[in-house]
């Protein structure tokens, strides 16, 4: 295969899935998604194989193609105008509030109405074809509310069902005609049903942008070519991996790290991996993780396999100092144990909403401090390990911003429009052997940005009391780590809100002598008393009161001279 060639489809491919990015991103309704672009997209195979990704959110991306594989084995025949949807974590899925749309691409689409990916009830309908489809689009958007016993969908939950809507793999278009049964379905089962109809709007441009652009390359270069090509980068990628792994010395490297509690009881849970390298092969044993346990931080097996191979790709780029495709090939030379009905592959219906968040930056976490015994002089030590679910909104009613009366901007009136908000929260950058960590960033599992303040201020009834660098707070040594962040916000309405955090009682570790990072804290100010929230909490808040986090620091590299 030619270099130069490979090297354009590799762009050409990726392209695609940051175009499908950027229209979710500015047509998407809600904050979540809009600003914090909390969402990802890809392309691939027709058989469900990954061919490329946006740079988006590794715990997304790595833990599509079972998503994709799912549509293909509950789904198929598909025709030219199907969209099907799907967030069921036990069918491919993270967790609820994750929604993928998965679309199939033919190589021949003269007979689609070029506007069927709108959704309009009135859509041209399609015959069916026995053409099995030439590629898939993706993509995933975190919505900031899928029902369940909480506003945001982040339950302290002790079961599935507790989550909110479960949706298995099913047609939300079929052959160019929206399914309104299904879509009446979902908007009925969530707090606010006009944003998440914009948003499920915005997915579905999305995938057709996609599909329009992936039909344009074939036009272009022929379906033959496209087909190669697309092979030929997961090959590469598969031989560029094996290469990396070669480097890494032969041996067993075995590390556990803990999450502080499951939220229903006190106790630590361990998480155990056990990395085995032989020549170009790797082998993560999960052997000697907690059990399954009462709270949501169970992960389904795909949210493992997303974490280890973001790990995986992190150490081959290092490794090689080169840019390299992120496809199926580059997940192929590993393999992964997961022993059934641990925290790392739980029965259904257990509670999962926060393995996705929480226990995937504890993998992360556990693969990086294992492989640091194997290559002491290229890892860094741990970032935060938190993604600080911060969630709240109220189950009736909302307090509304008066409009369009400029007299009483920023003031608030009580209507029947019930909110819900959603976002995570950046800390502090582990160290690593050359350089001190970054400051109050997103970091590993997750790639969002922050939510602007005037975006939060001027969509729900809260103020930014504080919003900074939480100095000091990552771990000394040779290397500093990155410092965390805090952020204040007062209510202006009655609210429930959700916390979901970690590293609030085991701080993030240091490396090679190294100190760790602070580890977060969550407060609650009311009535001019403030009082320490645990890691995960739920409460009802009336106006006045405020709850401030501090994100975790990272830790440090190196002893300090």
């Amino acid at each position: 295969m030619k270099a130069a060639t490979l090297s354009i489809f590799q762009h050409l491919f990726a392209s695609v899935a940051e175009q499908m990015g950027v229209t979710l991103g500015r047509t998407a309704l809600s904050p979540n998604i809009k600003e914090r672009l909390d969402y990802s997209c890809a392309l691939f195979t027709g058989g469900g194989q990954l061919l490329a990704q946006a740079a988006h959110i590794p715990v997304h991306l790595g833990a599509m193609p079972a998503s994709v594989k799912a549509a293909i084995n509950h789904c198929q025949p598909f025709a030219p105008g199907d969209v099907i949807i799907i967030n069921d974590p036990y069918l491919g899925g993270t967790h609820l509030p994750d929604i993928t749309l998965v679309s199939p691409v033919f190589a021949h689409l003269e007979e689609v109405d070029s506007d069927y990916y709108l959704a309009g009830s009135d859509a041209k309908e399609i015959e069916r074809t026995p053409e099995e489809p030439s590629f898939f689009v993706a993509s995933r958007a975190h919505h900031a509310d899928i029902g369940g016993m909480s506003p945001g969908s982040m339950p302290l939950s002790s079961e599935l069902f507790q989550e909110g809507l479960v949706i298995p793999p099913l047609r939300i278009l079929e052959a160019g005609r929206r399914n309104d049964a299904l879509w009446q379905i979902i908007l009925s089962n969530v707090r606010t049903p006009a944003e998440r109809d914009g948003d499920l709007h915005a997915q579905l441009a999305a995938n057709g942008v996609g599909l329009q652009r992936l039909t344009n390359m074939i036009d272009r270069y022929g379906l033959d070519e496209c087909l190669q090509q697309a092979q030929n980068l997961i090959h590469y990628a598969e031989r560029m991996t094996r290469v990396a792994i070669g480097k890494i010395p032969d041996g067993r490297y075995r590390f556990t790290d803990h999450l502080d509690d499951d939220g229903q009881s006190d106790e630590p849970l361990p998480v155990t991996v056990s990395l085995m390298v032989r020549g170009t092969d790797l082998l993560f044993d999960f052997d000697g993780t907690a059990g399954a346990v009462a709270g949501n931080l169970n992960a389904v097996p795909a949210i493992t396999i997303s974490a280890v191979s973001y790990c995986l790709r992190c150490i081959a780029l290092a490794i090689l100092d080169v840019e390299l495709p992120m496809n199926e090939g580059a997940i192929i030379p590993m393999n992964v144990n997961l022993p059934k009905g641990t925290l790392l592959n739980p029965r259904r219906p257990y509670a999962v909403a926060a393995g996705n968040v929480e226990t995937s930056q504890r993998i992360v976490d556990v693969v990086f401090g294992a492989l640091a015994q194997a290559l002491p002089e290229l890892i860094p030590a741990a970032s935060q390990g938190s993604m600080n679910n911060f969630t709240f909104g109220h189950r009736h009613k909302s307090a509304v911003r008066t409009w369009p009366d400029a007299s009483v901007v920023g003031q608030w009136s009580e209507e029947e429009a019930p909110f819900a908000y959603y976002e995570t929260i950046g800390g502090g950058v582990g160290a690593g052997p050359t350089a001190s960590g970054g400051h109050g960033m997103h970091v590993h599992m997750s790639n969002t940005r922050n939510t602007p303040i005037e975006a939060l201020e001027y969509n729900y009834p809260i103020r930014v009391i504080e919003y900074r660098l939480r100095r000091k707070s990552g771990g000394r040594g040779l290397f500093r780590g990155g410092d965390g962040l805090t952020r204040t916000v007062r209510f202006q309405a009655p609210v429930n809100v959700t916390i979901v955090s970690e590293r609030r009682k085991r701080p993030p570790y240091g490396l090679n002598g190294g100190q760790p990072g602070a580890p977060g804290r969550n407060l609650l100010t009311r009535a001019g008393q403030m009082s320490v929230l645990p890691g995960k909490a739920t409460v009802h808040l009336d106006p006045g009161d405020e709850i401030r986090i501090e994100t975790p620091g990272g830790g440090g590299w190196g002893t300090a001279n």
